[in-house]
């Protein structure tokens, strides 16, 4: 009896304890959605009022409606004959490619030179990289003008990529955690069937970090794309302008007289974010995986 009596003392709390816990897990979990979905009304209630507003009349853009009372195509047939979206449109695809691969492909390199091989100085010529991240992006603007001014590349859209090419601090830093958390064993048997140096990089380790590559390249998709800074400093000639350089003309041109046509501002707000939109969601899976990075050897 003594024995029965202290398996059943230690058997669990009382049935009715563990209903109580139950139901404080189940409002818990209620909760919780109920705060993420009010916090995801407030992250996407712009983007539904910005695509509410492409459809509405000038009259009735700011009336806070995100069902259109009178709702109306014309601004979206207006946009492309008021404004060659089109050329601005090739022009940031061109760069926004451009840049991202170049930025993806050296800071990779750069990531694999730091993660695989050794040499004296290595971490302190790290360390100075990763020390470049705190300097502020307007400390270089001049200089960097001078030198594409003396080469004689402003007014077209080399600047706004071609520095990529020197790589990134940042994504030095989130590829090589990637590549420190590779076994090194793969490499080094690669290497005695006689594998190249490069052929480590291109065929064994760029592979086995996809994740990172794809964050990389989606990241830097979205910096080109929205870019507005670097436009407004190197680009003169109206057929040479992206889309945020183009949107900035269109709110100086439209804006006359205190007569300010944002029917137009936001409908073409809305053709600029729709690409980026659908490269997020097919890369979202990707930029899930790369945002925790394996952990060094």
């Amino acid at each position: 009896m003594a024995s029965i009596r202290s398996t059943s003392s230690i058997a669990g709390p009382p049935r009715g304890m563990a209903g109580q816990h139950t139901a404080l897990r189940k409002v818990r979990k209620l909760l919780s959605w109920v705060v993420l979905l009010i916090a995801t009304g407030l992250f996407i209630y712009p983007l539904i009022w910005l695509l509410s507003a492409s459809f509405k009349p000038q009259s009735e853009v700011f009336d806070n409606r995100l069902i259109p009372a009178t709702p109306t195509l014309q601004n979206y047939l207006d946009i492309w004959q008021s404004a060659p979206m089109a050329l601005w449109m090739g022009n940031t695809i061109l760069v926004t490619v451009l840049a991202s691969l170049a930025v993806t492909f050296s800071s990779s390199l750069v990531a694999w030179g730091f993660a695989y091989y050794r040499f004296p100085g290595r971490d302190a010529l790290f360390f100075l990289i990763l020390a470049t991240m705190m300097l502020p992006g307007v400390v270089t603007l001049i200089p960097t003008y001078l030198i594409w001014d003396a080469l004689g590349q402003v007014g077209t859209l080399t600047p706004l990529w071609a520095q990529n090419l020197f790589g990134s601090a940042f994504y030095i830093f989130l590829i090589r955690q990637f590549f420190l958390g590779l076994p090194r064993q793969v490499f080094e048997a690669a290497r005695v069937d006689g594998a190249s140096d490069w052929r480590l990089y291109w065929n064994f380790a760029l592979p086995l970090c996809k994740p990172a590559i794809v964050v990389t390249l989606v990241f830097e998709t979205q910096a080109a794309w929205t870019d507005l800074m670097r436009p407004l400093i190197y680009l003169r000639d109206e057929t040479t302008f992206t889309i945020p350089r183009g949107l900035k003309a269109l709110v100086d041109q439209f804006g006359f007289a205190g007569n300010w046509h944002w029917e137009l501002i936001v409908t073409a707000s809305v053709i600029a974010t729709i690409p980026m939109i659908i490269v997020f969601f097919i890369a979202q899976r990707h930029i899930l995986e790369g945002a925790a990075p394996a952990g060094p050897r």
